[in-house]
């Protein structure tokens, strides 16, 4: 079984547009398509079992028209997610939805979420236009408590002075809100490695694999393995920037005395307990 933990989809009016920002952003080039039914083509492909999906609305205006979408995608049926993909039996989606601090309807929409059912939320500060640590989301980390999930793009490449995401962000989030079940992308600092592993490493934080192993250095990635628990660590993609395959063999290459049961518990059961499937 395969649960990829974090991947991207966008409606299609935006799609290509989106993709285009994360290559130009980012500068890793990738033939990935960013429409819902290439996301779940791509996992299909790599035999994903369960995909959750993730949006950022990066400006308070989109917030609803994202949710408005993740609502419609969390409605479909097996057979109408088939019937898009071209896929048999396609994944399993878990979408995530978004808010903004700048959103006089912050709080409704929120709710409105969590009545659907959706089972967490993605921030993406350094997209969105604020810090991690903006008391004007502490309202929404209160009301998540353990019911919702927190997942948080973590680090950036520029590590400019004023990052509004860093791991150290992170560690105060836990502080304040000790009951939020939080999932610190890129294992906890994308080209923060040594931040994330003296601030995160150990403590009760889940950390995904996703935009890691392609950058972090091998013997900062073992040094995670050897102080964060295993049973803390998710498998993710990153997709449309990588793909699921990709990842996996990356896996098997970087860390290829993973025992079987420590592999499974990242490539789907830790995942599986923390969405409470």
């Amino acid at each position: 079984m395969l649960v990829d933990i974090h991947t991207h989809a966008f409606a299609d009016p935006i799609a290509d547009k989106a993709v285009a920002f994360l290559i130009d952003y980012y500068k890793i080039p990738t033939s990935h398509g960013g429409r819902l039914k290439d996301n779940l083509q791509a996992a299909a492909k790599a035999g994903v079992n369960i995909n959750v999906l993730l949006v950022a609305a990066t400006k308070p205006t989109q917030v609803q028209p994202a949710n408005d979408w993740i609502l419609k995608v969390n409605a479909m049926s097996t057979d109408e997610l088939a019937t898009l993909s071209g896929v048999v039996n396609p994944p399993k989606l878990v979408p995530f939805g978004t808010v903004h601090p700048e959103d006089p309807d912050m709080m409704n929409e929120f709710h409105r979420l969590k009545a659907a059912g959706i089972k967490g939320i993605k921030l993406h500060p350094d997209f969105q236009g604020f810090s991690l640590d903006d008391s004007r989301l502490y309202p929404i980390f209160d009301a998540m408590g353990d019911s919702m999930i927190l997942m948080t793009h973590v680090g950036d490449a520029a590590r400019q002075p004023s990052d509004p995401s860093t791991p150290r962000h992170v560690r105060q989030i836990l502080h304040d809100f000790p009951k939020l079940r939080v999932i610190a992308a890129h294992l906890g600092g994308y080209c923060y490695w040594d931040e994330a592993l003296d601030e995160l490493a150990g403590r009760d934080v889940y950390l995904d694999l996703s935009s890691t192993l392609s950058f972090i250095p091998s013997q900062i990635l073992h040094n995670f393995f050897q102080r964060h628990s295993t049973e803390r660590i998710l498998f993710g993609s990153d997709y449309p920037l990588f793909s699921a395959n990709e990842e996996l063999q990356k896996i098997k290459s970087m860390l290829p005395d993973l025992s079987s049961e420590v592999r499974d518990r990242i490539l789907y059961k830790n995942a599986l307990d923390l969405l409470r499937l």
